[in-house]
C-alpha cells in the first residue's frame, strides 16, 4: 500500500486505523527513537496519520475545556520530515514522564468506580479529542501496567464511544520484563556501566582504595549483574541476593488500615560481612582494591527507619536517588572492614545509571527497537490485535504476548522478572567475581 492510499481494515477484525498515538512513560532508554521511529515510519507508509503524545500522560490527564490538546505543547504531528535521521539518535523524540493515572485503579472491581478511573476517562478523552484509532504505549513494567487498565477501562464505556485498540512496547534498561528476553537499550546500559567500572578499578588499583557502586535495577539485578560483568566488577549484589542469613523481617503499621504487617528488609550486618569478606579475600590474594556493584533495588530493602523522610512517586516507588545506596554502603563497609582488621581502607561510594539512559544506542538495541516499533504497527494493522505486548524471541522474530498474561489478574500489577537461582547467568557472576573465603 501507498503512502496516499487510504487505510484498509485490519484482515482480522473490522476496525479501520486511521490515526494512531505514540507515548512514551518512564525512565529514558538508549534506542527509544529507534522505536518511536520505526513504529511511525510503518503507519504513515500506510497511509495512517500519526500524533506524538508529548511527556509521557502529564498532558494528557490535563486535558478539559480550558486545556485542549494543543500542538507544540501536548502533542506532535509526527512527519516522514520529523523522522530523518533519527533512528540511531540520543534522547527521546516526544519526551517522558512518570505520570500515573491508573494509580486508584486496585483491582477489577474499580474499573467500575468512576471516581477511580476519572483520569482514565481524562486519557480516553483527550485521545478522542485527537482522533485517535489506537495508541502505541512504550515503557517499563508500571507503564505496562497503565496500559493494561486503559485497555480494561473501555469495556465500561458506553455501547456508542470510541474504542481506541492498546499495543504496548516493553522498555527498560533494568531488562526485568517477563514475556521478552532482552529489552532495548539493556546493552548499551551495560556497556557504558562497564566502561565506567573498567575506569574506576584502574583508580582504584592505583590509590588503593574501592568503590562501592550503585547501578540501577529497582527491582531485579539484570543491569547490575551486567555490568560487574562486562567492567570485571570485583563482587554484585542485588535483591535476588537478599535470601537466607542476608534476608530479615520487619513488623511496620500499614498507614491506610492501621494493621500491623510484616515486609522483608535486609540484614546489613550480614550483607556488609559479605563485602568485607570479598576485601579481606582480595587482600590475601595480593590486590588491596576493587570495585563492588549495588543494585539500586536493595534501597526498597533497607530498614524503615533508613527510609524516614524519603519521598515516593505516583507509582509508590522509593526516591532512591535520595537514599544514596553507595555512599550509605560504603561507611558502613569501611567500619567493618577496619573493625576486622585494624586497618583503614578507603572505600568510596559512588550511584552510576543516569549517564547510560540516553548513550549513543548500540547496533543491537538499534535493531531490537526497530523490530519492536514495527512489530507495534503489525499489532495493529496486519494482526489487529488489542491489549498486547509487543515481544521478539530467536532471530527478533516478532511475538505479541496478552496483557492477561503480564499482569496479576487481582491486584492488575505487572510481574517481574528476577534472575533465577543458580542460573546460569548468575552462575556467571558469581564465577568470574572474587571468590570470597570465609
Amino acid at each position: 500500500m501507498s503512502a496516499s492510499s487510504p487505510p484498509e481494515p485490519s484482515p482480522t477484525t473490522n476496525r479501520v486505523i486511521r490515526k494512531v498515538a505514540i507515548l512514551f512513560a518512564g525512565g529514558p532508554a538508549p534506542a527509544a527513537n529507534a522505536v518511536i521511529s520505526t513504529a511511525a515510519a510503518s503507519f504513515l507508509r500506510n497511509g495512517i496519520e500519526v500524533v506524538g503524545i508529548l511527556h509521557g500522560y502529564s498532558h494528557l490527564v490535563e486535558f478539559g475545556p480550558d486545556h485542549p490538546m494543543q500542538e507544540g505543547r501536548d502533542v506532535l504531528t509526527i512527519t516522514n520530515r520529523t523522522l530523518r535521521r533519527t533512528r540511531n539518535s540520543r534522547g527521546i523524540l516526544i519526551g517522558t514522564a512518570r505520570t500515573n493515572p491508573g494509580k486508584s485503579v486496585n483491582s477489577p472491581a474499580d474499573l467500575a468506580d468512576p471516581a477511580k478511573t476519572a483520569p482514565l476517562k481524562t486519557i480516553h478523552d483527550a485521545l478522542s479529542s485527537l482522533n485517535v484509532d489506537a495508541l502505541v504505549s512504550i515503557g517499563g513494567d508500571d507503564t505496562l501496567k497503565t496500559a493494561n487498565k486503559f485497555q480494561k477501562f473501555q469495556r465500561y464505556l458506553p455501547a456508542d464511544a470510541r474504542r481506541i485498540a492498546v499495543v504496548h512496547v516493553p522498555k527498560t534498561i533494568d531488562n526485568d520484563y517477563s514475556g521478552i528476553d532482552f529489552t532495548f537499550g539493556y546493552f548499551t546500559a551495560v556497556d557504558t556501566l562497564a566502561r565506567e567500572i573498567l575506569n574506576l578499578l584502574a583508580d582504584a588499583e592505583a590509590t588503593r582504595c574501592y568503590y562501592l557502586v550503585e547501578t540501577m535495577g529497582r527491582s531485579a539485578g539484570w543491569l547490575a549483574y551486567g555490568a560487574a560483568i562486562a567492567g570485571e566488577a570485583s563482587l554484585v549484589l542485588s535483591v535476588e541476593d537478599i535470601v537466607g542469613k542476608y534476608r530479615a523481617e520487619e513488623t511496620y503499621e500499614d498507614p491506610k488500615t492501621g494493621e500491623t504487617k510484616t515486609r522483608p528488609v535486609m540484614n546489613i550486618n550480614e550483607v556488609v560481612k559479605w563485602v568485607v569478606a570479598a576485601m579481606r579475600t582480595r587482600d590475601r590474594d595480593g590486590k588491596p582494591f576493587g570495585v563492588i556493584v549495588l543494585a539500586e533495588g536493595l534501597a526498597e530493602l533497607l530498614p524503615s527507619e533508613m527510609l524516614k523522610g524519603i519521598s515516593r512517586d505516583d507509582h509508590g516507588h522509593i526516591s532512591i536517588s535520595q537514599v544514596n545506596l553507595g555512599k550509605t554502603f560504603a561507611k558502613l563497609v569501611a567500619n567493618e572492614y577496619r573493625n576486622q582488621t585494624g586497618k583503614d581502607r578507603k572505600v568510596n561510594g559512588l550511584q552510576l545509571g543516569y549517564e547510560a539512559r540516553c548513550a549513543q544506542p548500540h547496533a543491537f538495541d538499534v535493531m531490537l527497537g526497530s523490530q519492536l516499533g514495527v512489530g507495534a504497527y503489525r499489532a495493529l494493522v496486519e494482526r489487529g490485535l488489542d491489549g498486547v505486548m509487543v515481544s521478539v524471541s530467536g532471530q527478533l522474530d516478532l511475538t505479541y504476548v496478552d496483557f492477561d498474561k503480564l499482569v496479576d489478574p487481582e491486584t492488575l500489577v505487572t510481574k517481574v522478572r528476577f534472575i533465577e537461582k543458580d542460573s546460569d547467568f548468575q552462575k556467571l557472576a558469581r564465577f568470574l567475581e572474587t571468590q570470597v573465603q570465609y
